[in-house]
């Protein structure tokens, strides 16, 4: 996963926890053949793809309260 990416993220989601739970359910996703919400030039990880989909707001949560 590439540093600046992750730097990016954490301005969207800032609670380490989450940010890891909603990537790693995204990267899942992508392996099990979701497209990606977001393009690139380049060939991108799983990972940083679905950090480029929470910076650019292409990914949101929510928190349930019990």
């Amino acid at each position: 996963m590439r540093d600046e990416y992750i730097r990016e993220a954490q301005k969207v989601i800032p609670d380490p926890n989450i940010l890891i739970n909603v990537i790693s359910r995204r990267v899942k996703q992508l392996r099990r053949g979701s497209r990606p919400l977001v393009e690139s030039l380049e060939k991108l990880s799983p990972e940083d793809i679905a950090l480029r989909e929470v910076i650019e707001g292409k990914i949101s949560y929510e928190l349930h309260t019990v």
